[in-house]
């Protein structure tokens, strides 16, 4: 009588956390971490193709040295972070440094651009076209997650959710953010011909000095 007694309890118990969105909980949750580390693998990969990229760069423009500096301490910063996406401060610091390894990656293949040579090297061009299509996923699998994290937040924010969560200590999590909104609006003008010379400026016609008048004649 008491095992069944204690049956009836957990199933009682089962089908009203069921009711209040524990599982669902737990399914989000996992949601949330299996996309997190769709964006670490993703960011990873980036971080892998720098010592070739700066490698190849090196062996035709090797007087580059400032931004081959850049780059690769970027991306020692990137590789120097232990990221906890739970906390705000930690993903904020996180997306920082991936920002800065961006932006020398950049800056990188900006000056590529001077170089024929280099532009021509088929690892130069590989590793081009697998940054490109890494930029390309970081960008997707970033959605995805902001969505995923999205879809925890709302669902734990909301009611009866909200109490189950409150009873087993499931917060809201943190997201990526934009750290400049009005500049992204804009796309980057990037021209990598030769600087155009301003034309000198046009200097104003001179006056003439006024014509003299005749002097009058004596009456």
């Amino acid at each position: 009588m008491r095992k069944v007694l204690m049956t009836l309890v957990l199933l009682v118990l089962a089908g009203t956390l069921s009711g209040c969105g524990y599982n669902s909980i737990q399914q989000k949750d996992e949601a949330v971490k299996a996309a997190w580390s769709q964006v670490l693998n993703v960011y990873k990969r980036r971080a892998d193709l720098v010592p070739n990229l700066v490698a190849t760069v090196r062996g035709y423009a090797s007087h580059e040295q400032q931004v081959l500096t850049q780059v690769t301490e970027a991306r020692s910063k990137v590789g120097s972070i232990n990221v906890n996406a739970d906390d705000p401060a930690s993903l904020q610091q996180f997306q920082q440094a991936q920002g800065e390894l961006q932006s020398a990656i950049g800056r990188l293949l900006v000056v590529s651009e001077n170089y024929p040579q280099l532009k021509a090297d088929q690892n130069f061009l590989q590793l081009q076209a697998q940054l490109e299509g890494t930029e390309n996923r970081i960008t997707v699998e970033r959605q995805r997650y902001i969505g995923t994290v999205q879809d925890y937040n709302t669902f734990i924010r909301s009611f009866p959710q909200n109490l189950t969560a409150m009873m087993f200590g499931y917060k809201t999590k943190p997201n990526f953010t934009v750290e400049n909104e009005a500049q992204i609006q804009e796309a980057p003008k990037v021209d990598f011909g030769q600087p155009a010379q301003q034309a000198p400026a046009q200097q104003p016609p001179a006056q003439q000095p006024p014509a003299q008048q005749p002097a009058p004649s004596g009456g």
